[in-house]
């Protein structure tokens, strides 16, 4: 088997994909990171090509619908599941067929690249609805967020519509990256947190007011909470426990 190693872009899994169908590639695993040990085989290091990625992108393009397109990014950006392999499989049966494959839920890469793409848009979704920011003293509004997966990209441009009138940032603490918007533009960055200021919700970080602003955000949550009604199995479905911890109306006891 020979072992593929790209450097996370997605240019550089379509240089991967370009790599594999150059040299006629059957036993293959595409991966981001090397593994510790390969029995058999080689390990090789792709090197980013755009031109390349451009052709495979293209050629997919000529095969595959726009949602078809849009579930190989969806896919590529569900990075912890390390679905390589899978879109592999999936694109080379589209180029392979005459006829969209779409709907192909015979084929095991096309049934699992629909489950992604749900499970990635899912994510998507939420955090467009779990966003809480904060004010900073350099008054920019910030939230830190840790999704399942890498849905920066999908919401961009959703926050830039919608905020457009206030400098913000939106931080991907498990990936260490995040997107800034200074009016004009967004732009990607990485922040590198001091040990006294690790975290999203440091006071180190908060404007002087913003401490009020949330326990009226609290109180008001509570206030609208109607105990008798209260349906804990239902709401965690909505909103699971793992997203409770960057939500402000958390605050108080449920």
């Amino acid at each position: 088997m020979d072992v593929l190693v790209y450097d996370k872009t997605f240019e550089g899994f379509l240089s991967a994909v370009f790599y594999v169908y150059e040299y006629k590639l059957m036993d293959v695993h595409i991966c981001k990171e090397p593994p510790t040990t390969v029995m058999f085989g080689n390990t090789i290091r792709i090197d980013t090509d755009e031109a390349k990625a451009k052709r495979v992108w293209s050629g997919l393009s000529k095969k595959l619908s726009r949602e078809g397109l849009q579930s190989i990014y969806h896919a590529y950006l569900a990075d912890t599941l390390q679905e390589e392999d899978t879109m592999l499989a999936y694109i080379r049966h589209a180029l392979s067929s005459d006829r969209n494959i779409e709907k192909d839920y015979s084929h095991f890469a096309v049934l699992r690249m629909q489950r992604v793409d749900r499970m990635v848009h899912r994510e998507r979704h939420r955090m467009k609805a779990f966003i809480r920011f904060k004010l900073t003293k350099d008054n920019i509004f910030y939230d830190g967020i840790e999704p399942d997966f890498n849905v920066i990209p999908l919401i961009r441009e959703h926050f830039e519509k919608r905020y457009a009138d206030q400098q913000w940032i939106i931080y991907d603490l498990r990936r260490g990256f995040g997107i800034y918007y200074n009016l004009k533009t967004v732009e990607t960055i990485t922040i590198t947190f001091s040990e006294e200021s690790q975290g999203t919700d440091s006071v180190l970080w908060m404007d002087q007011n913003e401490s009020l602003y949330q326990t009226l955000w609290q109180q008001y949550f509570k206030s609208t909470n109607i105990a008798s009604r209260k349906n804990m199995k239902l709401h965690i479905r909505h909103v699971p426990k793992r997203y409770w911890k960057h939500l402000t109306e958390k605050g108080f006891s449920e």
